[in-house]
């Protein structure tokens, strides 16, 4: 499977605050998980552009990202301002 254990712990390790592997609620850590998994969703994509389920899937993925990135940005605009710089999300 392309997202194991191992690579989540990493991810949540690299994007947490505390940088605690167990740090996996932060809304800073999901939005790394749902990144990452936008990026491999939109490379199967390129690929297979009639899967349908897979687009309907990126699109509520994409939705659940960008509900966390305005809380964030409601609750504490540097850590979303961080988040976004550091993920690469705006350009």
């Amino acid at each position: 499977m392309y997202l194991n254990t191992e690579k989540k712990r990493t991810i949540f390790q690299e994007n947490s605050l505390r940088g605690d592997a167990q740090d996996t609620g932060s809304p800073e850590s999901q939005v790394a998980l749902f990144t990452h998994r936008i990026a491999h969703l939109t490379e199967h994509l390129k690929q297979h552009r009639h899967d349908k389920s897979t687009e309907l899937s990126l699109l509520k993925l994409v939705g659940k990202r960008r509900r966390l990135l305005n809380y964030l940005s409601r609750i504490d605009i540097e850590r979303y301002r961080v988040l976004i710089k550091k993920l690469g999300i705006r350009r």
